[in-house]
């Protein structure tokens, strides 16, 4: 497909006419499966950007985070949203400074620069982000397969995982709050041996709070319970549909897996898997479903040899806890002192 082409088509007018778009934006690119490298004939095209605040944004009373055109599938942030999310290295919006040459359909020198520059915005954090997708995408898995299929044991196991990347989360995002002089709060869980007649192990949580504020906690429960929520819906298939939707869930999983370790082992952000390509296509074509819509247990294995090597990687890694936050600083004015002055 040409892209470029494309782009040219009526349907994308807006980035040429609206005033936020047009010459101000630094990147434009390819999304979703034609990033990855994944697409079939059924896949649709979404392009993904970045664009220069306003001055009125910067220094004045508007506020903008970014653009959607649903009609074409088109997201593009501004570029003070796009930092944010990059600092907390989001799968879905980093994957852009990844791409290769040819995915980008528009890349000014600015753009160009942050490119460059994307190892800056890489730490540890991408460990902890990248997990939580990856379990996201196994948490769908089994929720839209029969429960009674797996093991309880091994259910319960994925809830803790799940519940776990919620709680580090949040005491990552809540430290001054969780270790002040003032008050404290310590929230564990683990699996034991269950006492309900209909559970063989059931998680635990050991949680421990002295003048933790309330609201925070409630945050923290409300999350868990939405795990817990997600984890439990079980509705009527239409199976052909939602087993195209499996197959997919299946391969991000392991996409994303596979991205983590490229960060933590090379500190780059490689968004086309063209060396992943053959198990990554044979996961969407369905070749690890079996008749019963779950899953083989050659692909359970592959996904636990991919977190073992994520692991590996993880005790071997020169990453940094936090991101450079002085380099970032410094690109940042940089960036919006020529949004608003149109000099460099």
């Amino acid at each position: 497909m040409d892209f470029q082409e494309l782009l040219k088509s009526g349907s994308y007018d807006f980035i040429r006419t609206n005033e936020r778009l047009g010459d101000r934006i630094m990147l434009l690119g390819l999304g979703g499966s034609h990033a990855y490298g994944t697409a079939n004939e059924n896949s649709d095209v979404d392009f993904r950007g970045i664009t220069l605040n306003l001055p009125s944004d910067l220094i004045g009373l508007t506020k903008f985070e970014q653009y959607v055109d649903d009609g074409t599938d088109t997201v593009i942030y501004s570029f003070n949203k796009m930092v944010k999310l990059l600092l907390e290295c989001n799968p879905n919006t980093c994957e852009i400074l990844g791409l290769e040459d040819d995915q980008y359909l528009i890349k000014s020198p600015l753009g160009q620069e942050l490119r460059e520059n994307a190892g800056i915005f890489l730490s540890m954090r991408a460990v902890r982000s990248f997990g939580r997708y990856a379990n996201d995408q196994l948490r769908r898995l089994q929720n839209a397969i029969a429960r009674d299929s797996l093991p309880q044991p091994d259910r319960e196991r994925h809830i803790m995982n799940s519940v776990n990347c919620v709680i580090e989360e949040f005491n990552r995002k809540n430290g001054d709050a969780v270790n002040s002089s003032s008050s404290s709060g310590d929230f564990r869980i683990s699996m034991d041996i269950s006492d309900s007649p209909d559970m063989e192990q059931e998680i635990f949580m050991d949680a421990v709070c002295r003048h933790f504020p309330l609201r925070r906690f409630s945050d923290l429960t409300g999350q868990v319970r939405a795990v817990l929520r997600e984890y439990d819906k079980l509705g009527a298939r239409n199976k052909k549909k939602d087993d195209n939707h499996l197959n997919k869930h299946a391969m991000h999983l392991v996409r994303l897996l596979l991205m983590a370790r490229d960060i933590v082992e090379k500190r780059r952000i490689i968004t086309r898997r063209t060396e992943d390509l053959p198990v990554l296509l044979s996961i969407r074509r369905g070749d690890f479903m079996l008749p019963d819509g779950t899953y083989s247990k050659d692909f359970y294995a592959m996904v636990d040899e991919y977190e073992r090597k994520l692991d590996e990687a993880i005790r071997h890694t020169s990453l940094p806890e936090e991101p450079d936050m002085a380099a970032v600083g410094r690109l940042v004015e940089r960036v919006n002192l020529y949004a608003v002055t149109g000099r460099l």
